[in-house]
């Protein structure tokens, strides 16, 4: 059993995987922006006698990590497994979102991890002995509208990974990529649309198809679940989709070009969603008053 920490604790998957872990035997450092936030992981790790330590942690911040790594390596002298879980969406047109989101979203979703990263690698080249998760989406694999944003975070995470992969291979520290599709966790919420624009069709098409999948949720407990097997050693391999649609999602993009992905914009909504209920056997409702 391991070190293990965990960023982006608070809710969802970042919960669930500090929960699970913990279960399984591992001393899991829980770290989180706002600890206000830390309730329900105190309230199950009280009851249940896990060994989970809640840390303030701010992926967005050099010294937040600078402390709470230093801190976690002074305690317990190693760190086995770093899981990088914490992010936000940063979904919307092109066009529409404001400069500072973008900036947002890729501090938080791909610096954010990558601080956290550097301040493990070190120790973990050194001792010839690590992990190093790093969660990021099917949206890192493919892109669909209106979610420039975000998956453009989280493609520089893929790459990012892959890269750091073959790095530290020779020294015997695994890197691994955990790609959910749509999770039941706050940040796919139901929210009000937005006023109309340009791109309503767009956003209207992603939100029907987040609401059919989640008629089935997946718990974030199944990613945990992946990811506690990935530590364990239960799994090798480099890409781990999740989720009830997460493996179908990625294979829905590689079974077109990137002109018959790209033409399916100007589809119709009739043809979308014939497109849709064919590769991914979803019913999707395209309504106004869906979430985005």
């Amino acid at each position: 059993m391991g070190n293990v920490v965990v960023t982006g604790t608070s809710s969802g998957i970042g919960l669930a995987t500090a929960i699970t872990l913990a279960r399984g035997g591992h001393t899991v450092f829980a770290g989180m922006r706002n600890l206000d936030r830390s309730s329900e992981l105190r309230e199950v790790a009280s009851k249940e006698k896990l060994p989970i330590t809640i840390v303030q942690l701010d992926v967005d911040s050099d010294n937040s990590v600078d402390d709470a790594f230093k801190r976690i390596l002074e305690q317990k002298g190693h760190i086995d497994v770093l899981v990088n879980n914490a992010g936000i969406g940063g979904g919307g047109p092109v066009e529409l979102v404001p400069i500072a989101v973008f900036r947002s979203t890729m501090e938080t979703n791909f610096f954010g991890s990558l601080r956290c990263i550097k301040a493990v690698v070190p120790s973990m080249r050194q001792r010839q002995s690590g992990c190093i998760i790093n969660i990021t989406s099917v949206a890192g694999q493919f892109g669909m509208s209106p979610q420039g944003g975000y998956a453009a975070s989280k493609w520089a995470l893929e790459g990012l990974s892959e890269c750091l992969a073959q790095e530290l291979n020779p020294f015997n520290v695994r890197v691994a990529i955990v790609e959910p599709g749509v999770i039941a966790t706050p940040m796919h919420t139901p929210r009000p649309a937005p006023p109309p624009n340009p791109y309503s069709t767009s956003i209207g098409r992603l939100s029907a198809l987040f609401a059919a999948s989640l008629e089935t949720p997946t718990s974030p407990f199944e990613v945990a679940k992946t990811i506690q097997d990935i530590v364990d050693g239960k799994s090798s391999k480099l890409r781990n989709p999740r989720g009830a649609d997460g493996a179908k999602l990625i294979q829905y993009r590689k079974s077109k070009t990137d002109e018959a992905w790209v033409s399916l914009g100007a589809a119709s909504d009739a043809e979308w969603a014939a497109d849709v209920k064919k590769n991914m056997d979803l019913d999707v409702k395209l309504t106004s008053d869906l979430l985005t």
